[in-house]
């Protein structure tokens, strides 16, 4: 199994849709690229820990792609939009790519430039890549929120 974890704005919808790929094994919504150990939603919320709200995604290779996992990221989000996705506005709402080798580095910054280049977007994508630093596991109310609330057929 593999890592991989992306911020896409708020946690909840990301999640949501990273559970639905065959070879996603499990995935955890949580806290990373700040600087407080151990933050709270609460911490985080202020806005002054510099964590991101991301989804940490485990998965099979040998049934999903990295790649695989970069395109549902992109297109679930607003990747033009600084520190904001829909009505959710701070740090911890940005899109970010958090590496966790340089193979997923080296395919983050090419699939970033090709999306770019494609014209989708007027705006630049400011999507940050950086590598992962250490993830905190949100609280256990946050972990699959939509789908305990009958939510995970619907799409964000």
């Amino acid at each position: 199994m593999e890592k991989a974890t992306f911020g896409a704005g708020c946690f909840w919808g990301i999640e949501m849709e990273f559970r639905k790929v065959k070879g996603v094994t499990a995935t955890a919504v949580g806290y990373l690229g700040g600087t407080m150990q151990n933050p709270t939603y609460e911490n985080v919320c202020s806005g002054k820990t510099g964590h991101a709200e991301v989804v940490e995604v485990e998965y099979d290779p040998a049934q999903v792609s990295y790649e695989e996992l970069l395109q549902i990221f992109w297109e679930n989000h607003n990747p033009t939009t600084l520190n904001r996705q829909g009505p959710d506005i701070g740090t911890q709402y940005r899109s970010a790519i958090f590496f966790h080798d340089a193979e997923q580095e080296a395919a983050a910054r090419e699939s970033k430039e090709e999306l770019q280049a494609s014209g989708r977007f007027r705006q630049p994508i400011v999507t940050e890549i950086t590598p992962a630093s250490t993830f905190y596991k949100a609280e256990d109310y946050h972990q699959q929120y939509l789908e305990k609330r009958g939510l995970a057929s619907c799409h964000l």
